[in-house]
């Protein structure tokens, strides 16, 4: 007889992945608010500053921030803004805003998430003039293109989509004027660690399929074999939210692993401590004196089950593969 498969509820599944857009969102807004790095768009997605968070989180989120932010921001810099950006499950992300901000926007800046987390952006968008104004200001006629679950102008687009349904994923952006030639930054942010290895796998191998020069930069756990990560995992599974792509966060060679065996010429990977010492240091000392942290192991065994992982392709030779920190 077949063994029984583990009864999974996909719709609760998915449900409690969409709730960690809340629980980044939430944990942004408190180390905002407490100065570990500014963020003046955040407060119209979350508008209290929540409770109190740990200070190893805050370091944690700093460090996430900082370190995609460094990679992301040198890839822009190396296409001379010639270039758009994917922000795969993106949540209530302000990066667009802030890229504004510091002139550094790309020709355009898609994001994609499930139509129920699209939907509510899309509301606080609207609904915000401090977040509609810049697309405004950045679109050359009168009317946004605009439903429950899209909103595009020139340089801004957001998309509901399940990253699940690659033909679906494409399609979309396509009919948005994705542009495959363009120099092209994909980013997920703990994204493809709740699918399938499968499912990641049609995504970073779309990826490389799609864009002949592109980098991919990806944030999430790792080496989760031992008794820490098991902990972690146990701890969201209490929540109904479970890692089904686990695997590719063995270690930092599967996280480069899983790009160089989808196309991918280039990948590289750091745990999240490595990053925090590679970080500025002066900033780093100036968040470091904001909260006292007791516990300076639980911070190191934290930011070691995280990383950032990186993978590039260069037709048109730019030098992609020397961004690293």
């Amino acid at each position: 007889m077949a063994a029984r498969q583990p009864f999974i509820d996909s719709d609760t599944s998915d449900e409690a992945v969409r709730a960690t857009c809340d629980d980044a969102t939430i944990c942004k807004r408190f180390a905002t608010s407490k100065s570990y790095w500014k963020d003046p768009y955040i407060q119209y997605f979350v508008r209290s500053v929540g409770e109190r968070k740990a200070p190893e989180i805050n370091r944690g989120y700093y460090a996430r921030v900082q370190g995609v932010n460094h990679l992301l921001d040198a890839f822009i810099r190396k296409t001379e803004c010639d270039c758009q950006v994917i922000n795969l499950g993106a949540g209530l992300d302000t990066t667009f805003w802030r890229l504004k901000d510091q002139n550094l926007m790309p020709r355009k800046f898609f994001e994609v998430d499930f139509p129920t987390v699209v939907a509510r952006k899309i509301h606080n968008i609207k609904t915000k003039p401090p977040l509609s104004k810049p697309l405004i200001e950045t679109h050359s006629t009168d009317s946004l293109l605009l439903d429950a679950h899209s909103l595009d102008s020139d340089r801004y687009c957001i998309i509901g989509a399940d990253l699940r349904d690659i033909s679906n994923l494409d399609e979309k952006l396509k009919k948005f004027q994705l542009n495959p030639e363009l120099p092209t930054l994909l980013l997920s942010e703990c994204v493809l660690v709740y699918m399938t290895p499968s499912q990641s796998s049609n995504v970073v191998h779309w990826a490389a399929e799609t864009f002949p020069t592109a980098m991919f930069i990806n944030y999430e756990q790792v080496n989760m074999s031992d008794r820490f990560g098991q902990v972690m995992i146990e701890n969201l599974q209490r929540r109904q939210c479970t890692l089904a792509g686990v695997e590719a966060c063995r270690s930092l060679d599967s996280q480069k692993e899983r790009f160089l065996k989808t196309g991918w010429e280039h990948a590289d990977a750091l745990d999240m401590m490595t990053v925090y010492s590679m970080l500025p240091q002066e900033d780093v000392g100036r968040i470091e004196r904001l909260e006292f942290l007791d516990e300076r192991e639980l911070l190191q065994q934290l930011l070691q089950h995280y990383s950032i992982s990186w993978a590039s392709k260069d037709k048109l030779n730019l030098g992609l593969s020397h961004l690293a920190f």
